[in-house]
């Protein structure tokens, strides 16, 4: 946790994941911190909040993250239960091992739980992902991301339009630091080692036969409660889907979440044909391998968004909005929503043009950790230079 040449009074950066997403976001900053001259000491807490344990596991394995050196075991809940217990659990860390800095990832609950601890004992937050807006109030992940901006001292961009956001709600721009895209980095560094989409069938005891198209393949995800809570539109999403199958294999990796609604709304017949490949949930290497192969990509995730525009494979968003619009003007993206027309004409259009390549955004050049390390890294010394004086 101490980094040759860090000031001995200064503490370690507490780097904070919760979710898988946060995963891909952390790897890179801890590389970036410790090859950083001098290294920067960081204390990795996991607060555990994301409820599968095994593809935790396998999420760090992949990634080649450090285990954490805390586990706060948190688990799954309401929204309110489940904020409420990261914050508990985090303040005893916070007072043991008296952090110089959070730094927290994304929009999960984990990441604005952590923040209000950090800024209520005035220790510096450091927002990674910030100003990102979707403008859907309804969206959980949407008030993380607005409160967590409002209260962290440092905040860390992916693109343009999110300076614009953090400005528009009154936020100083001294505060906003543009570095790139660090999902973008993991993807960069993890995709000579991608899983072959025909070994993830293997796997999966599926034979490659399922991805024997002229035409290549699809790969569908869908998680949000907005899309498989409600038979009223998981129902028609999967009728959609199986319209898709018929003209273009699809290979569905099932969220926990998915299957057993899919299972409890009595649907499972709609996912059953020689088109739909269905499998378990997989891990970043297996994904990563399947989407860069993919014809197109079918999804509501965030994270495939950016990592679609960055591979130039076509993406359908069954979203009616995104907060990642640059995905859309400059990328791969297109967003669908739950429109039958909509999804099966962008399908067609794919199919016979090859759909949108678009062109990476700006810093999406796999260097936005070294970028925040950098950063980071002069400004904490700095802050404990005046402390000090």
């Amino acid at each position: 946790m101490t980094g040759a040449g860090w000031p001995p009074g200064l503490g370690p950066v507490a780097c904070v994941v919760g979710a898988r997403p946060n995963f891909m976001k952390m790897a890179p900053i801890l590389r970036a911190f410790a090859a950083h001259l001098p290294p920067l000491p960081a204390l990795l807490v996991h607060t555990g909040q994301h409820y599968d344990n095994d593809m935790s596991d396998r999420l760090f394995v992949d990634l080649r993250l450090p285990r954490p050196d805390i586990n706060l075991e948190v688990g799954s809940g309401t929204h309110a239960v489940q904020t409420a217990e990261v914050m508990r659990r985090f303040e005893p860390v916070v007072d043991a091992h008296r952090p110089s800095c959070v730094l927290v990832v994304g929009d999960v609950n984990s990441t604005l739980a952590c923040s209000l601890v950090a800024v209520k004992k005035g220790i510096p937050v450091a927002h990674v992902e910030a100003g990102l807006r979707s403008f859907d109030r309804g969206m959980p992940e949407e008030i993380n991301r607005v409160l967590t901006d409002q209260i962290a001292d440092l905040l860390y961009t992916t693109e343009g339009s999110a300076h614009d956001n953090l400005v528009r709600e009154g936020i100083d721009a001294s505060r906003a630091v543009f570095v790139g895209n660090v999902m973008i980095d993991s993807l960069l560094a993890s995709r000579r080692i991608a899983v072959p989409p025909q070994e993830t069938l293997r796997r999966a005891g599926i034979g490659p036969t399922a991805l024997d198209s002229p035409r290549g393949y699809g790969v569908v995800t869908l998680h949000r409660p907005s899309n498989v809570d409600h038979v009223e539109a998981l129902g028609p999403l999967l009728r959609v889907l199986r319209e898709i199958s018929a003209r273009l294999p699809l290979v569905f990796a099932l969220h926990p979440r998915t299957r057993a609604n899919i299972e409890r709304f009595g649907l499972t017949d709609l996912t059953a044909g020689a088109g739909m490949t269905m499998l378990p949930p997989q891990g970043y290497l297996e994904m990563l391998g399947l989407m860069s192969g993919a014809a197109v990509v079918l999804t509501d995730s965030g994270g495939m968004q950016e990592e679609t525009t960055a591979l130039g494979v076509p993406c359908l968003t069954v979203r009616e909005n995104t907060e990642r619009p640059i995905t859309v003007d400059h990328g791969t993206n297109t967003l669908v929503g739950r429109d039958r027309d909509a999804i099966l004409g962008a399908v067609d259009d794919i199919l016979a043009g090859g759909g949108k390549r678009g062109r990476v955004p700006e810093l999406w050049d796999g260097r936005a950790s070294e970028r925040i390390a950098a950063h980071l890294a002069q400004w904490l010394l700095r802050r404990h230079g005046r402390e000090g004086a």
